[in-house]
């Protein structure tokens, strides 16, 4: 979606002014640079933060005073036996600043309050009914979050809404329908948000891209650059991660990996093309293989199955597996990443024939680029797309820390 947010890296240090930049900017650079760090890395002494940002002791104690000033972070004495005046711990006010995240999927619709710092506050979900819109999730969604606010104290400041959302329906036959969300979803979003706490803007995304931003942030790949992290559920896309930022394409719709056409004598896709990437490694596909109806926990059951030796099974997962490494090693060889990580389905069919998948890569990728690169299960599991799109929501606080601060 056109919405969606390029959020750049997280910076070990600030970067360095550009020539002419007055004293204001250069002190909202160093305050997000502080507030950036005690989000992403958890409480931190002033000590550490001089070490860790190059600024020097009387600057970071001014910028950490402004931040507790303004209800962002709050500042301690920390548990110590050493000698001397210790160094004052700066930790982010979790509880009280946080953003509002929701997850359109397939089959659930989902909303966190997640607070500074990425802890998770509050979470709820309800199916998402069959046949329904993205557009259509937007009320039951609001309703969830309403709920969810009347547990929310009255001095917590929301910073933002951020919405990630699946590219796959399920229709009311039980098919599968392919298509971007609708383009009016962000205004109904702000509509059913827009009671003066929602922040700057709404921000979304698709699922695979916003929750490739988590596990950048947060997750295996913390501190790669450059990654592709796949998502499998009843589709198949990408997030993918260049020198620290999201590759989003015209429209916010890139990632279709799914629709990489990798067998033109295979199975038709839903999308009309024949011999699509997921028709091969896909929930269908591997359930196809291993002889058994789509039924809910049925993909669980045959994973089960194959690591207990059962020969259909085991040959299902090594089928799709050796099909998963054949387009791995085609998007490493175009993207050259240093980590490839497999959330969703893909994770568990990636544990269990990581083999499969190592050999077929290593047979078909330029030495040059899979001698070096990483394939990683990812790490934060179905929360992966809420703590992502937190992390969109939260971006314009870490931009210009005080503006949102003292607009609460």
């Amino acid at each position: 979606m056109s919405a969606l947010h390029r959020p750049g890296r997280t910076p070990a240090v600030p970067a360095s002014p550009s020539p002419g930049a007055s004293q204001e900017e250069i002190r909202r650079q160093n305050l997000g640079a502080v507030l950036r760090h005690v989000h992403v890395h958890g409480p931190t002494s002033r000590a550490e933060l001089t070490t860790r940002l190059g600024l020097n002791r009387s600057t970071i104690g001014a910028l950490a005073a402004d931040l507790a000033a303004a209800g962002l972070v709050t500042e301690g004495a920390p548990v110590t036996t050493r000698r001397g005046r210790p160094s004052l711990v700066v930790s982010p006010r979790s509880n009280r600043v946080y953003a509002q995240a929701l997850s359109i999927e397939p089959d659930r619709l989902r909303v966190a309050r997640i607070g500074l710092g990425g802890r998770v506050l509050d979470l709820r979900d309800t199916p998402r009914p069959a046949g329904t819109s993205a557009v259509d999730a937007v009320v039951p969604l609001a309703a969830l979050a309403h709920e969810m606010d009347r547990d929310v104290a009255a001095d917590s400041i929301r910073v933002g809404v951020a919405v990630a959302v699946t590219d796959t329906t399920r229709d009311r036959d039980g098919r599968i329908r392919i298509g971007g969300p609708d383009e009016t979803l962000r205004a109904d979003i702000e509509a059913a948000f827009g009671d003066g706490r929602a922040g700057p803007t709404v921000l979304a995304g698709d699922l695979a891209d916003i929750a490739a931003l988590a596990e950048h942030v947060r997750g295996v790949a913390a501190g790669v650059d450059d990654l592709i992290y796949l998502h499998g559920s009843h589709g198949v896309s990408a997030g993918i991660i260049i020198e620290g930022r999201l590759v989003v394409g015209h429209g916010g719709r890139s990632g279709k990996v799914g629709h990489m056409v990798v067998n033109p004598g295979g199975l038709p896709c839903e999308c009309g093309s024949r011999g699509c990437w997921q028709t091969e490694i896909g929930e269908t596909a591997l359930l196809r293989h291993a002889g058994r109806d789509a039924a809910p926990g049925a993909v669980q059951e045959v994973l089960r199955a194959a690591a207990d030796g059962e020969p259909e099974a085991a040959a299902a997962v090594a089928r799709v597996a050796d099909w998963l490494g054949f387009g791995v090693a085609n998007l490493v060889n175009v993207v050259n990443p240093d980590t490839v990580v497999f959330g969703g389905s893909l994770r568990e069919i990636y544990l269990s024939g990581a083999d499969v998948v190592r050999q077929r890569l290593d047979e078909l990728a330029l030495p040059a680029s899979r001698e070096h690169v990483q394939l990683l299960p990812a790490a934060l599991g179905p929360d992966a797309a809420l703590i992502g799109a937190a992390e969109l929501a939260f971006a314009h606080l870490l931009a210009d820390p005080l503006h949102i601060g003292s607009a609460a």
